[in-house]
């Protein structure tokens, strides 16, 4: 019989709901300092999951999860660049 694969689990930081990390977005801080949205999940860097919704990337944003997840500080520019990315991935 073969071997079960353990489906691995992140936490939204917008929600805070546990789900199978393919059904979530990355957000990356990689090593040179820039947020990126990481739609492979591969990416090197510390890292933030958000459900592929809005509403839970505006509670990231307004209780600052978002900024403390990534440890770094998030200018408006990136917030709009962030969103209009999470958009088309969509």
């Amino acid at each position: 019989m073969p071997k079960q694969r353990k489906i691995p689990q992140r936490t939204c930081i917008g929600c805070r709901t546990v789900r199978p990390k393919r059904d979530l977005i990355r957000i990356v801080r990689t090593p040179a300092g820039e947020i990126l949205l990481d739609p492979t999940g591969k990416q090197s860097g510390r890292g933030a999951y958000l459900c592929p919704d809005t509403a839970c990337m505006e509670q990231a944003l307004r209780k600052k999860q978002l900024e403390r997840a990534l440890e770094a500080a998030i200018t408006p520019e990136i917030i709009d660049r962030l969103r209009d990315e999470l958009e088309r991935v969509m």
